[in-house]
C-alpha cells in the first residue's frame, strides 16, 4: 500500500497533467484571423478566457491547487493578450523615414538602437519610439488642471507613504531591490523632463519642504506628434530600447558604446583596483551625474561587465580567428539573454514566490517539464506551453512591441530601498561600517564601490532585507532627496504625479480594465482599518480618485508575493511578451545564432554561478536556492 503522501503527490501530478493538457488543447485553438497586429482567439478560447476571469473574480487563483491555478492564469493571459495590448501609433503621428541597414549584421546580432529586431517592422522597439498601452487609448486622458492635482500629491506622499518605521520584506534581499532598477535602466526612460515647463504643486500648511510650490518638470513632449493634436490621448517617447538587450550595459548611442570597449578580444573596459576588476572611474563619474545612480547599480554593472569579458574568453577559446567585433557582438547577445533568463526564472519567482507563480514563470522559459525536461521537449514541440517561450515563433498579438505606460507604473517600487545600510565582511560577517542611503548614492556610492571589496558589498546586499511594498514604507530620504544637480525632490510626489501625467487610470478603473474584481469601497482595497480611514480622508471619500500606486501598496498580497495582485496582471501579460515578441528569444534563440557555447552558457548559468565565478569567496555564503532570497544571517 502506498504511503498517503505518495498517493497525494501522484494525484496532484495527474491533476496537473490533465489540467495542463486541457489548457493546451484550448490554447492550440487560439489562432484567429486578422492582420499584422490582430489577435482574435477562437470562440472556444474566448469562452475559456471569460470563464477563467469569472472564476478568478469569484475564487482567486491563489486559493486553488497549483494545476487549477495555472489553468486560470493561462486563461487570463489569453484575455490580456486579446484585450490589453493597445497601439499608440494609431494616434496622430508625423511620418517617419524608412530605416536603412548599413549591412546584414542585424540578422544575427542586436543593433545599438534596437532597430531591425522585427524584420518586417524594423523601427519596432527601437529607441525614440512610443510607449504602448495596456488599457484602451480612450481611457488614457490625464485629468485637466487643476483636477490633476487632486488630491495634492505632496499630501498623498506625507499622509499615506511616509515611512515611520521600516517594514522589511523578509522574503527578499537588497540584491533583489538593486536588480529591478538594473532592469528598468535597460527597458525604459521618459528622460529627465522639461525644465522650462513645470507642474506646480502647492504645499499644505506646516510643510517645511524648501520649495513652494513644489516644482516637477513635465515630461518632454512627444516629437513624433503633429502640432495641434491636443484632442487625442497623450503619447510619450521611450528614450531607451524596450527590448531585453542589456542596453544599461551596452549604450544605445554607437559612439558611447564604442567608448566602453577595449577594442581587443571583444571586451569591455575594466581597471584593476584593490586586486579586482572595476568599471573605469571616468565612466562611473559620468554615471553619477544621472538621477537614480547608486551603489546597487554600480555593483550589478560591474558584475555583468565582468561576465561579458568572461564570455569573450570562452568564445575566444572556441573561435580563435574571430575579430574583436565578432566576439563583442556575440558576447553581448549571450549576456543579454542570460540577464533575461535570470530575471525570468530567479528574480521574479523570488519576488512572487507563490508555488503557482514560481511554476508558471519557470515554465515561461523551460515549459511544463521544467529545466530537466526542457532539452527533450524543445526537440519534440514548438509550443510555448510545452517547451517554454524561447525558440518559439515570434508573435506580437494586438500591437507592435513596446513597453507600456502601465508597465512603467507598476514598476515604481521605491519602498524596496532602505534608509540605512550595514556593510559586513563575507568571510566572517564582521561589521565594517554603516551608512545612510544618501551616503551610497552618486559620487559617494562610487567612492565606496572603488574602495571596498566587491565581494563584501555583494554579501552585505545579500544579507540585508529590502523594504516591503506597502503604504507607510516609502524611504524617508527619497521624500527629501538631493539630486546630483543639487535640486531637492520628493520622489514619492513625483511617482504619484507621473502616473497622473501619463494618463494611467486610477486604481479602481485600472482594475476594471484589467478584468479584476471591482472595487466599490475603501474596505474593498485593504483589510487594514487604519489605512481605510487614512485613504478615505486623503481622497475625500472618493474611491474612484485613489491613485494606482496607493491602491497597489494597500492591497493584501497573495502568499509569497512581494507586490500586489493588481500589479501581477501586468506581469502575466508583459513578462511573456518581453520574450515572445523578441526575435532573439524567439525564432533566433538557437545554438546556430548564439553558438553552441553561448547557448549552453545561458541555459546552465545561474546568478549564483555568476557571482561565484567572479567572487569565489561568495560560493559558500549565497542562498543556494535563490540568490535574490535572503542569504544565511540576513537582517533588517
Amino acid at each position: 500500500m502506498e504511503p498517503p503522501r505518495l498517493v497525494l503527490v501522484r494525484r496532484v501530478l495527474i491533476a496537473a497533467a490533465v489540467a495542463l493538457l486541457g489548457a493546451e488543447v484550448v490554447r492550440r485553438a487560439i489562432q484567429g484571423p486578422g492582420g499584422r497586429y490582430s489577435y482574435t482567439p477562437s470562440v472556444a478560447a474566448q469562452l475559456y478566457a471569460y470563464a477563467a476571469v469569472r472564476l478568478e473574480q469569484r475564487i482567486g487563483w491563489p486559493n486553488l491547487p497549483l494545476p487549477f491555478g495555472l489553468v486560470l492564469l493561462l486563461g487570463e493571459r489569453v484575455m490580456l493578450r486579446w484585450k490589453n495590448l493597445h497601439d499608440t501609433n494609431i494616434l496622430p503621428s508625423l511620418p517617419q523615414p524608412d530605416l536603412q541597414a548599413k549591412d546584414t549584421s542585424y540578422l544575427t546580432q542586436r543593433t545599438e538602437d534596437g532597430s531591425f529586431n522585427d524584420l518586417r517592422d524594423p523601427r519596432m522597439g527601437s529607441v525614440n519610439t512610443r510607449f504602448g498601452r495596456n488599457v484602451p487609448n480612450e481611457f488614457t486622458y490625464p485629468d485637466p488642471e487643476p483636477e490633476i492635482y487632486s488630491p495634492n500629491p505632496r499630501v498623498v506622499s506625507r499622509e499615506l507613504l511616509t515611512r515611520d518605521t521600516f517594514v522589511p520584506a523578509t522574503s527578499l534581499n537588497m540584491l533583489a531591490a538593486a536588480w529591478i532598477q538594473f532592469m528598468t535602466r535597460d527597458w525604459f526612460t521618459h528622460g529627465t523632463g522639461d525644465k522650462n515647463n513645470m507642474w506646480q504643486i502647492p504645499l499644505p500648511g506646516g510643510d517645511d519642504f524648501p520649495q513652494n510650490p513644489m516644482l516637477i518638470p513635465k515630461t518632454i513632449p512627444d516629437p513624433t506628434r503633429p502640432p495641434n493634436t491636443t484632442g487625442a490621448p497623450p503619447t510619450h517617447i521611450n528614450l531607451q530600447t524596450p527590448w531585453w538587450d542589456a542596453s544599461q550595459l551596452y549604450p544605445t548611442d554607437p559612439q558611447v558604446q564604442g567608448s566602453v570597449r577595449t577594442g581587443a578580444s571583444g571586451k569591455l573596459r575594466m581597471v584593476q583596483q584593490n586586486g579586482e576588476d572595476h568599471l573605469p572611474p571616468p565612466l562611473l563619474d559620468e554615471l553619477a551625474t544621472v538621477p537614480g545612480w547608486w551603489l546597487g547599480l554600480g555593483l550589478l554593472l560591474t558584475v555583468f561587465a565582468r561576465e561579458h569579458n568572461a564570455i569573450c574568453d570562452r568564445l575566444g577559446s572556441a573561435y580563435p580567428d574571430w575579430t574583436d567585433e565578432q566576439l563583442f557582438q556575440k558576447a553581448r547577445l549571450i549576456n543579454a539573454a542570460l540577464i533575461a533568463k535570470i530575471h525570468t526564472v530567479e528574480w521574479t519567482p523570488a519576488i512572487i514566490a507563490h508555488p503557482t507563480t514560481v511554476y508558471a514563470l519557470r515554465g515561461n522559459w523551460w515549459g511544463v517539464g521544467g529545466q530537466a525536461l526542457s532539452p527533450l521537449l524543445r526537440r519534440i514541440s514548438d509550443d510555448e506551453v510545452i517547451r517554454g517561450i524561447p525558440g518559439t515563433q515570434v508573435e506580437q498579438h494586438n500591437a507592435p512591441y513596446s513597453l507600456t505606460e502601465e508597465f512603467v507604473a507598476v514598476y515604481r517600487m521605491h519602498p524596496l530601498i532602505r534608509d540605512d545600510y550595514s556593510f559586513r565582511r563575507a568571510s566572517d560577517d564582521a561589521l565594517i561600517e554603516q551608512r545612510a542611503f544618501d551616503q551610497v548614492t552618486d559620487v559617494k556610492g562610487n567612492q565606496l564601490l572603488a574602495s571596498a571589496s566587491t565581494a563584501d558589498l555583494l554579501y552585505s546586499f545579500g544579507t540585508l532585507y529590502p523594504g516591503a511594498l506597502q503604504l507607510h514604507n516609502y524611504p524617508r530620504l527619497l521624500q527629501y532627496f538631493t539630486r546630483p544637480d543639487g535640486q531637492i525632490v520628493d520622489l514619492a510626489s513625483i511617482d504619484v504625479m507621473r502616473m497622473r501625467e501619463f494618463g494611467v487610470p486610477r486604481y479602481s478603473l485600472f482594475r476594471e480594465l484589467l478584468h479584476l474584481r471591482p472595487i466599490r469601497s475603501f474596505e474593498d482595497v485593504t483589510d487594514n482599518p487604519q489605512w481605510v480611514r487614512q485613504m478615505r480622508d486623503v481622497y475625500d471619500g472618493r474611491i474612484d480618485r485613489v491613485d494606482l500606486m496607493i491602491g497597489m501598496f494597500a492591497e493584501p498580497k497573495p502568499t509569497g508575493f512581494g507586490f500586489s495582485d493588481t500589479a501581477f496582471r501586468i506581469f502575466i501579460l508583459m513578462a511573456s511578451r518581453r520574450l515572445k515578441s523578441d526575435r532573439f528569444f524567439g525564432n533566433d534563440y538557437t545554438p546556430e545564432v548564439y553558438t553552441p557555447e553561448g547557448y549552453d552558457w545561458i541555459e546552465n548559468t545561474t546568478m549564483g554561478d555568476v557571482l561565484s565565478r567572479h567572487y569565489p569567496g561568495l560560493r559558500s555564503v549565497v542562498n543556494p536556492d535563490n540568490v535574490f532570497s535572503p542569504w544565511p544571517g540576513a537582517r533588517a
